[in-house]
């Protein structure tokens, strides 16, 4: 760990590591960046997301900035890690390696992240913010990294209110674009009741067995669809594994559940906008 890191020691680090990497008689190394990845990680979710990034493996080769907020400190300065993390692909003698910057924000130093993150920025490739947990809403951390990111990646599952959340979401789709990963999670659910059409056109009940943001998400999808609002009735589990409308049960070709890190891994891999998407968050909204 660099205590007391600047932005200078950690880009120095960077250049040792990947110089060390390419040395002569070791493996050819790919450093082939295709975007910057950030995580603002608060305590309660460091766990969670280092797992899920240790299962991202060789598959979004990128530079990884992980922002852990610590404002109680009564130091107000960074301390980092940094790691390149290579992975053997196309042959033996031939590697993939990611570049993962961890970064521990101390005292004032939690409340100014753009700052910090903005020269570690890989130039010309697109920048991910993915957010653990509620969004906190006009706070100076989230206003900043909004300024500097492309997309926002979020799960509403994370969140003691989706509903409230979702509903001032919309105030952000103007400014970044934004993904659910509750949102992918129903695909197949969308896709089963869209399959019904037109007999779903006249559905005023919605009963669902999974999680509160999935169901929540659903239902408002059904309804933004329909012009309509649309009743839901919800059991707890943790997926989705029936819908019904009106009584009436729908089948739904569902594949394996995907893990956290795989369900992360899609994200990455979208650069455009979901206007069905951004169509149903608005409708929270009245």
């Amino acid at each position: 760990m660099i205590q007391a890191a600047s932005i200078r020691a950690i880009e120095a680090e960077l250049r040792t590591l990947s110089e060390a990497a390419a040395l002569p008689g070791e493996p050819t190394t790919l450093r082939t960046r295709v975007l910057t990845h950030i995580a603002w990680v608060p305590p309660e979710w460091e766990q969670a997301a280092r797992r899920v990034l240790d299962g991202l493996g060789d598959r979004h080769p990128s530079r990884t900035i992980l922002l852990l907020p610590d404002p109680a400190s009564d130091r107000d300065e960074l301390d980092a890690d940094v790691d390149l993390r290579c992975f053997v692909q196309g042959g033996p003698n031939r590697s993939v390696c990611s570049e993962v910057v961890t970064i521990w924000l101390r005292g004032r130093t939690a409340a100014a992240p753009a700052s910090v993150v903005q020269p570690l920025l890989v130039s010309d490739l697109p920048v991910f913010l993915r957010w653990r947990g509620p969004l906190p809403f006009g706070e100076p951390q989230l206003e900043q990294l909004l300024e500097v990111v492309d997309r926002l990646v979020v799960d509403s599952s994370e969140w003691p209110g989706p509903e409230a959340g979702d509903r001032r979401l919309a105030s952000l789709l103007d400014r970044v674009i934004v993904s659910d990963m509750a949102w992918a999670r129903i695909e197949p659910w969308r896709r089963a009741l869209a399959a019904l059409w037109p007999g779903v056109a006249d559905a005023e009940r919605l009963a669902v067995r999974g999680p509160r943001a999935d169901g929540v998400l659903l239902a408002h999808w059904l309804g933004a669809r329909l012009r309509r609002c649309v009743d839901l009735e919800r059991v707890d589990a943790d997926a989705i594994d029936e819908v019904c409308v009106d009584g009436a049960r729908v089948d739904a070709d569902r594949p394996p559940p995907a893990t956290p890190s795989a369900q992360l891994s899609d994200q990455l891999e979208i650069f455009s906008r979901d206007r069905i998407y951004e169509e149903t968050v608005r409708s929270f909204g009245g």
